[in-house]
């Protein structure tokens, strides 16, 4: 019922065509149309164009900017690794001065000693010399008359000597023991100031190190910030690229509807130019029914047939019979698979009963064309060609344009 309606309407308009000057109107409206959509789609494509090249462009800068932030993360990496080695030393240089700390302890504790060593000696060696100042006469006058003969003397001389020259020496041993004391607690006490030194300087780097890093650190911090504020406006180009898509696509489908008005349109003022049609089944074998007034091989009653009825094997090519337009390419239960092919100038061609179509709506066909093939479809009483021609909404005889 639909294709009946739908050829119904097409063969209305045939019948009623528009005015040539009506529809040249349309037409330069329609092209008008064409030519703006196709401006817009333009402008929106170079503005996507200008979106695509900004994207771009900030994914470039976004992949610099971490490039950037990981050289810099690198170089943090590094510093920590120096930073590392330094508190390293720092620590060593402390273990060092404690473990002097202590030496110079020792060494004090030793020095006090051997100072009182020296001092007990030296208070010792004074009584001595004291006592032997004055008791020098007596002393002198007992070994005198206590000496058994000269060498005795000698001999008790000597001892008396000998112990003067023994205090000198303990006291000069004490002595030197003292100095050595002295020195070593000196090199020591060196030792320290220069540890101390070593590691002031090292804390210094150390502090200087650490505000280096503190400022790549914040560098860092720098190029996360920019990064996300380039990756939101990343964002932001790629959501207005997806609405330019859009709107193209918009533009491109009302184009395309455009195009398709226009096509239509010009179909419509196609002209027909007189020449004959080509024959539509080239390898019948006969006229089954020709075009007039006939008995209905089916209804049993006498009316007029509008067309000529080809009997041909089922299969056989049905050809276009002249330049024209593909209208329509479907079904209905009376015509079977069936083609229209408008001509221009309100001439018509149909071809019924098809056992395939070969062509669609819309599609430009020369003469002598393959269109489709003979078959029985619809209401048919064996596998034929009915080819009808329609002038202004009329049925004519095919033979007006038959050769």
């Amino acid at each position: 019922m639909l294709h009946l309606l739908l050829c119904a309407a097409l063969l209305f308009m045939w019948a009623y065509p528009a005015s040539a000057d009506d529809l040249e109107s349309q037409i330069n409206d329609t092209k008008e149309k064409i030519r703006e959509s196709e401006s817009e789609i333009q402008n929106a494509k170079n503005e996507k164009g200008k979106l695509n090249a900004g994207l771009e462009d900030t994914k470039k800068l976004v992949q610099s900017l971490k490039e950037g932030k990981s050289s810099v993360e690198n170089y943090i990496h590094e510093l920590d690794t120096g930073m590392e080695e330094i508190q390293g030393r720092i620590g060593e240089i402390e273990e060092q001065i404690s473990e002097n700390e202590v030496l110079r302890e020792e060494a004090s504790e030793e020095l006090v000693r051997a100072r009182q060593e020296r001092q007990d000696r030296y208070e010792e060696m004074k009584r001595h010399l004291r006592f032997m100042y004055t008791a020098q006469a007596d002393t002198f006058f007992e070994i005198l008359t206590a000496a058994s003969d000269i060498g005795d003397l000698l001999n008790r001389n000597t001892y008396v000597e000998a112990v003067a020259a023994y205090d000198d020496r303990i006291l000069e041993e004490y002595s030197q023991a003292v100095k050595r004391v002295e020195e070593k607690e000196k090199e020591l006490e060196e030792a320290e100031k220069k540890l101390e030194i070593s590691k002031d300087e090292k804390m210094v780097e150390a502090a200087s190190l650490q505000l280096l890093i503190d400022a790549k650190q914040e560098e860092v911090y720098q190029y996360d910030a920019e990064i996300g504020s380039r990756e939101e406006q990343a964002a932001a180009y790629q959501k207005l690229i997806n609405e330019q898509n859009a709107q193209i696509a918009a533009l491109e489908a009302a184009l395309a509807e455009q195009k398709r008005t226009l096509e239509e349109q010009n179909r419509q003022t196609r002209s027909y130019d007189g020449g004959m049609f080509t024959f539509p089944c080239p390898s019948y074998t006969r006229i089954s029914d020709d075009y007039g007034m006939r008995l209905h091989p089916t209804l049993g009653v006498k009316m007029m047939h509008n067309g000529v009825d080809f009997a041909s094997p089922s299969g056989s090519p049905i050809l276009a019979a002249y330049d024209g337009t593909v209208v329509a390419a479907s079904y209905s239960s009376s015509m079977g698979n069936y083609v229209m092919i408008d001509h221009g100038d309100g001439l018509v061609t149909l071809y019924m009963h098809a056992s395939k179509l070969l062509v669609s709506s819309g599609e430009e066909v020369s003469a002598g064309k393959k269109i489709a093939l003979v078959g029985s479809t619809g209401r048919s009483t064996g596998p034929h060609l009915h080819f009808g021609v329609r002038k202004n909404g009329s049925y004519v005889s095919p033979w007006n344009y038959l050769k």
